[in-house]
């Protein structure tokens, strides 16, 4: 059943944007971004933990005897980059983890970016012989999904101090709250339908009335054409806004100019180490790299 949130609804502008999150310290939160966990979830405890294990941050997270994280109420902002699920075989147990984060952190901090394998769960008439998670959900599922996407927890993208967060991006600037609120448009009008015979029908005329987030490329799925959740890194040019992106994958960090890809976690799967986080604040971009004997270094990416 995937994420099983109990915390009131998040409104605009606090399900937008770090500059309205209200703090209790002289210093702005700091950034915390994740992408492309994809149901690996000893991985993703893994990068989470590269704060606690490095001497210059407070830790994002703790761990409890049993090894699950909680928040560590620290001043924070931690950003999940899209495509939580499929690929690996711990999704239940990952959608448990990001859940309870957003419960117990304060309203906003946890922000969960809407990945194309999320998605799917949206448009699941165009996979419905695939073996994923996200495409062998049950009707009520699906609808406690959109209702998450609805209050304001799964968002199109968020916008830090100088980068925006979004699972694959955009070439073009745009406004984050107006692809939020397409977003949330989109849940709402697909909501009353999950499970009777205008489902389908109503997914096609989403995917027209709200390509810039939804929209797969014209000719290839994440071709140039493709919207926020489905366009390939390869196709957002280095002169373009600033943004954090995830869904292409690298073995490290990439980087081209103001675009800064942090899709790490399954090339680095079959080797110790390489699981990582970025971290924004008002003055950089660094990213947290979990290495082979289990330290953590630190790259400054702007």
């Amino acid at each position: 059943m995937p994420l099983k949130i109990q915390s009131e609804p998040v409104l605009p502008p606090l399900r937008d944007t770090v500059q309205a999150i209200p703090s209790n310290s002289n210093e702005p939160p700091t950034i915390v971004s994740i992408s492309d966990i994809h149901g690996y979830l000893k991985e993703a405890r893994s990068a989470l933990l590269t704060l606690t294990d490095h001497a210059e941050y407070d830790p994002i997270v703790t761990t409890d005897d049993h090894g699950r994280l909680h928040w560590a109420n620290n001043n924070y902002v931690l950003v999940f980059n899209g495509d939580l699920i499929d690929r690996g075989t711990k999704n239940e147990a990952v959608l448990a983890m990001v859940s309870r984060l957003v419960d117990e952190a304060p309203p906003g901090r946890v922000r969960i970016a809407l990945g194309n394998h999320e998605s799917m769960i949206l448009i699941s008439k165009d996979y419905e012989f695939v073996d994923w998670y996200s495409t062998n959900l049950d009707s009520e599922s699906r609808k406690q999904f959109l209702r998450t996407i609805c209050d304001g927890h799964v968002i199109a993208a968020y916008d830090g101090y100088n980068y925006t967060y979004a699972h694959a991006g955009a070439a073009v600037d745009y406004s984050v709250e107006d692809v939020n609120k397409s977003l949330a448009n989109a849940a709402e009008q697909l909501l009353p339908v999950i499970g009777t015979d205008q489902d389908s029908q109503v997914q096609t005329q989403l995917v027209a009335d709200h390509d810039f987030v939804l929209g797969k490329g014209s000719r290839r799925v994440k071709g140039p054409s493709a919207g926020l959740v489905w366009i390939n890194y390869t196709h957002l040019p280095s002169d373009s806004p600033p943004k954090v992106v995830g869904h292409t994958r690298h073995s490290h960090p990439n980087s081209k100019g103001n675009v800064h890809c942090q899709d790490i976690l399954q090339d680095n799967l079959d080797t110790p180490g390489g699981e990582g986080i970025f971290i924004e604040t008002p003055e950089s971009l660094t990213a947290l790299i979990r290495e082979p004997k289990n330290g953590v270094k630190s790259i400054l990416l702007d």
